[in-house]
C-alpha cells in the first residue's frame, strides 16, 4: 500500500556530508528540502578522517567553521601517496588539514541542518522515480517504513557509490575495477606503537596505525596482490590476520568499533544530470581514498550545486544553469580519479616503485612541485571556466580584509547568506545602475581593500580589482581590472549568465548597498 506524503521543492537521497551540506545550502536560499536515507539511523562509523583547506573555506563562508575547528585538530601537512606535502604558506586563511572523523562532520552538519529547520527521514530509500515536465515523483521505501511517494521539482542522489538514484536514472558509471584490497578498523591496541605510523611499506603491502581519538586507533592494511570479491565478508579476524601478515604484529588489537574494506576502483558518472535528477558526492564518483580528497570533493559538489539549484527552483534562473554544474564539477572529479590512480600505483611494493618514490620524494622538496600537488589535493587551485579574462575570474575569491560603511570585515563574511555579492571597490555609481534589475538576487557592497595586490594561485598576484561579482560558492564570475572604469556591459552579461535574465525597467531602483 502506498501512502503519498505530499510535495517539496527538492528531495535529497543520502544524509552523509554531501547530502547534508547541499540541504543546508538550499535552506539558506529558502528552498523547501526533504532529506531521506536508507539507513535506520546514524551509524557512527568514522570513515573519512580529514578536511582540507578549500572545504574549511566554504564552511567559513557560511560562518560555521568554528564549530568544526573546535571538534578537531589542524596540522600544516598533507600527503601524496604517503609523500609529505607542506601546506604552510598556501594562500588561504586555513592552509592546514583538519583531522576530524567523518562521524563528527556528519553530526555537526546535521546540527546545523536542524538549526535551519531540517530533519533526516531515516529508513527511506528511493526505490522508483517518474519524471514529467513539471516535476519528479520519488517512491520511497525501507525495511522499517511503509511505502510512500513524494513529489518534488528535483531529486539529488547523494546516496553513495552504489547509488540507487543513479541506477534508477539510467546514468552510466564507467571506470576501472579494483585491483587491490585494503582493510581498516577503528580498534583499541594493547601494544600500540610509540607514535603514529603512516603507510609503512613492506614486501607484502603497507600498513598504518593512526591515533585519531584517545584510546582508539585506526589501523589499515593493504594487500596489492588481490582484489576482494563483492560478497566477501569483512571481519575483525581478517583485519588481524592481514596486519600480522604485512606488519609482523597486530599491536594487540581488540574491541573493534568499526571494520571495513576498500579498493582502488575508480568510476565516474557519465553525466551529473538526467532531467530532474542530479548526482553529487560518491554517487557521482568513487576512487581510491588517497590524499583524503573524497569527503572534500563531495562537500564542494554540494556548494557548487546548491545555489544554482535554488535559483532554478525559485524561478530566478533558467534550467540550463544546472548544466554548468556538470561542466564545472565533472572535470574536477575526473582529475581526482586521475591523481588517485597515480597514488595507488605509487603505493605498490617492489624495488621499481621504491626508486620512483625516492625520485618523486626528492622533487616534492621543491616549492613549485609541493604547491602543484598541494593545490590539487586541497582544491585551492580550481578555476572554473566562467567566460571572463581577468586573472581572478573563475578562481576562489581571496578572503582579504575590507573596510565598509559598517566597519571592518572580510570577503568571506559577505557570503554568509549564500547570496551573490557585487563588491564595488572603486565607488562607481554606474555599477549599482547596471545591476538594478537584479536587486532582489544579490547584495551590493561598497568597500575598500588596503591590499594593493590580491593573490592568484599558486604564487602570483594581481592588482586589486576595481569591482567583482562573487558567486555564492565563493568563485569570481566577473572582475574589473584595477585603475579602469568597470565594463558594465560585461557585468550585465555575467549577471544574466549566473543570476538569470531580467525584464529591463529603467525606473527600477538600484540594489541597496550593504556594509
Amino acid at each position: 500500500m502506498t501512502d503519498t506524503t505530499g510535495s517539496t521543492d527538492v528531495v535529497i537521497a543520502g544524509a552523509g556530508p554531501t547530502g547534508l551540506m547541499l540541504a543546508c545550502e538550499l535552506r539558506l536560499a529558502g528552498v523547501d528540502v526533504m532529506v531521506v536515507d536508507r539507513l535506520a539511523e546514524r551509524t557512527g562509523e568514522s570513515r573519512a578522517g580529514g578536511m582540507h583547506a578549500r572545504t574549511m573555506e566554504v564552511l567559513d563562508q557560511r560562518g560555521v567553521l568554528d564549530r568544526f575547528l573546535k571538534a578537531g585538530v589542524t596540522q600544516p601537512v598533507g600527503h601524496f601517496s604517503g609523500l609529505r606535502l607542506d601546506f604552510d604558506g598556501f594562500q588561504s586563511r586555513h592552509p592546514r588539514t583538519l583531522v576530524l572523523l567523518q562521524s563528527a562532520v556528519e553530526r555537526l552538519l546535521e546540527e546545523w541542518a536542524a538549526e535551519l529547520g531540517l530533519r533526516v527521514h531515516w529508513s527511506s530509500e528511493v526505490t522508483g522515480i517518474r519524471q514529467d515536465d513539471t516535476g519528479i515523483e520519488a517512491e520511497l521505501g525501507g525495511p522499517e517504513a511503509a511505502r510512500s511517494t513524494v513529489r518534488a521539482r528535483y531529486l539529488v542522489g547523494c546516496d553513495g557509490g552504489r547509488s540507487a538514484v543513479r541506477k534508477l536514472a539510467g546514468i552510466a558509471f564507467p571506470g576501472t575495477p579494483a585491483t587491490m584490497t585494503a582493510l581498516l578498523g577503528d580498534v583499541e591496541l594493547g601494544d600500540p606503537p610509540a607514535e603514529s605510523l603512516f603507510m609503512q611499506r613492506r614486501a607484502g603491502g603497507d600498513f598504518s596505525v593512526i591515533a585519531f581519538e584517545p584510546g582508539w586507533y585506526r589501523v589499515i592494511t593493504t594487500d596489492y596482490g588481490r582484489a576482494a570479491g563483492p560478497g566477501e565478508p569483512v571481519t575483525f579476524e581478517g583485519l588481524r590476520e592481514s596486519m600480522l601478515r604485512v606488519a609482523g604484529t597486530d599491536f594487540g588489537m581488540h574491541s573493534p568499533r568499526w571494520v571495513s574494506r576498500f579498493g582502488d576502483a575508480a568510476r565516474q558518472a557519465e553525466r551529473y544530470r538526467a532531467g530532474r535528477v542530479l548526482l553529487a558526492g560518491d554517487a557521482a564518483h568513487i576512487h581510491f581514498p588517497a590524499g583524503g580528497q573524497g569527503l572534500n570533493l563531495g562537500v564542494q559538489d554540494a556548494v557548487n550545486l546548491g545555489w544554482k539549484l535554488a535559483a532554478v527552483v525559485q524561478g530566478r534562473a533558467p534550467e540550463d544553469l544546472l548544466d554548468s554544474y556538470h561542466a564545472e564539477r565533472h572535470p574536477v572529479a575526473e582529475r581526482v580519479l586521475h591523481n588517485t590512480r597515480a597514488q595507488a600505483a605509487l603505493s605498490r611494493p617492489g624495488p621499481q616503485t621504491d626508486a620512483l618514490r625516492e625520485v618523486l620524494g626528492s622533487l616534492t622538496r621543491y616549492e613549485d612541485v609541493n604547491r602543484h600537488l598541494g593545490g590539487m589535493i586541497t582544491a585551492l587551485d580550481i578555476q572554473y571556466p566562467v567566460g571572463d579574462s581577468h586573472p581572478l575570474a573563475g578562481r576562489r575569491v581571496p578572503d582579504v580584509d575590507l573596510t565598509t560603511g559598517g566597519g571592518r570585515t572580510r570577503v568571506f563574511e559577505l557570503l554568509r547568506t549564500a547570496r551573490p555579492a557585487l563588491l564595488d571597490l572603486c565607488g562607481n555609481t554606474e555599477l549599482a545602475a547596471a545591476a538594478a534589475g537584479w536587486a532582489d538576487r544579490l547584495d551590493l557592497v561598497e568597500g575598500r581593500s588596503a591590499d594593493t595586490h590580491w593573490p592568484v594561485w599558486p604564487d602570483d598576484e594581481t592588482p586589486a580589482p576595481a569591482a567583482l561579482l562573487i558567486r555564492p560558492d565563493g568563485h569570481i564570475a566577473w572582475a574589473a581590472p584595477a585603475g579602469t572604469t568597470p565594463d558594465t556591459v560585461a557585468l550585465r552579461t555575467a549577471l544574466t549568465t549566473w543570476l538569470g535574465d531580467i525584464t529591463p525597467d529603467l525606473d527600477e531602483p538600484a540594489p541597496p548597498r550593504s556594509s
